[in-house]
């Protein structure tokens, strides 16, 4: 997952390159099993008011395994998505998670017997 807020300079010939390098990782990759990104919605609800940075952007990228996400991560489509994104950010957020579908991911949250 990656929120991102791309610099306020950035031209159009920058904001092109990154959505080609994004298609051209999305399409040769073939680890990635999901890719989503988009703009943020705001809607008037008062935890919009609380987020101390705003990041009008997010992508999320989903794989099988951690094994595809090391894929992805080391391959040369990604290498070059990297280098164009980590250009045109002027504030990002990269985060990893391991995530399951409702109650199972929901079973994570709860203390272990261990934890007790």
């Amino acid at each position: 997952m990656v929120l991102f807020r791309p610099k306020p300079e950035l031209g159009i010939d920058a904001r092109i390159g990154l959505v080609r390098a994004f298609e051209d990782a999305t399409r040769t990759i073939p680890s990635i099993r999901r890719a989503r990104i988009g703009p943020r919605v705001t809607h008037g609800r008062p935890y919009e008011s609380l987020m101390r940075v705003n990041y009008p952007y997010a992508a999320i990228l989903e794989f099988d395994d951690l094994e595809g996400l090391k894929a992805y991560l080391n391959h040369p489509a990604h290498e070059r998505l990297g280098s164009l994104f980590f250009e045109a950010f002027e504030e990002a957020l990269m985060y990893d998670f391991e995530l399951e579908e409702g109650t199972a991911g929901l079973a994570r949250l709860k203390p272990s017997a261990a934890t007790e």
